[in-house]
């Protein structure tokens, strides 16, 4: 197994929950997009124990703005 560094799982830790706050499920796809990217997030956290667990806040400016399209 390859090994990253500490900075590297983070920035990948981010990357994964920004696009799990960007996430719409609409089909199964989406829905196994969803738990595909939820499992890597607890690999990635596993990782990095030490890390807070962080909470997705969803914007509802972008959220309307996204709904109007």
């Amino acid at each position: 197994m390859a090994s990253f560094s500490k900075r590297s799982v983070e920035t990948l830790l981010d990357l994964v929950e920004i696009m799990l706050s960007c996430l719409q499920v609409f089909d199964r796809d989406d829905a196994k997009e969803l738990a595909a990217l939820e499992q890597a997030r607890r690999e990635l956290g596993a990782i990095l124990p030490e890390r807070k667990a962080s909470s997705i806040v969803k914007f509802p400016a972008a959220e309307a703005q996204r709904a109007t399209g």
